[in-house]
């Protein structure tokens, strides 16, 4: 199954300057919780922010471009390697957790969207792409805590492919 997980304001802003433009511990538990054990596929910018591998999990890393990764990162080329390990273990769940670039295009081929959803507007330049909401059920929304540490209105929701 490919899953998509990601966090977005009303805008489908998801970052800035090539990092979150929000803090919100909450969502990061969330993000926590739902990929450790599994595989994560990022693009490099997405690598490159987060700084590291992941720990407890399979981090894999989408470029065109020769990269310096390190132990533990796997390198691949293009989508068509997420959609071939989807087809041979289609039980597994593999997180596709930004950037935009990759969220565009391999959203086409998705089953699942964690996202969070934060109700409010950021200034960003990365958005979620454009998605025909006609082609999605939402089967999960839970509002998140509001507090001292997560100081918006926030939803986690989740939508299967109809």
């Amino acid at each position: 199954m490919i899953s998509l997980l990601f966090a977005m304001d009303r805008n489908q802003v998801i970052g800035a300057n090539n990092d979150l433009p929000w803090h919100l511990p909450n969502d990061l538990k969330f993000f926590k919780e739902k990929t450790t054990g599994n595989t994560i596929i990022m693009g490099r910018k997405t690598f490159d922010s987060i700084g590291r591998a992941l720990p407890n999990r399979r981090n894999v890393v989408l470029s065109r471009q020769e990269v310096e990764l390190p132990e533990g990162v796997e390198l691949i080329r293009d989508i068509k390697t997420i959609l071939d390990w989807n087809e041979q273990n289609p039980k597994e769940e593999y997180f596709v957790i930004g950037g935009g670039e990759l969220f565009t295009q391999i959203l086409p081929y998705a089953d699942r969207m964690y996202i969070t959803l934060i109700d409010e507007e950021f200034t960003g330049d990365i958005y979620f792409p454009p998605f025909e909401m006609a082609e999605w059920r939402e089967t999960s929304k839970v509002k998140g805590e509001k507090n001292e540490n997560n100081p918006y209105d926030y939803y986690f929701i989740q939508y299967d492919r109809m």
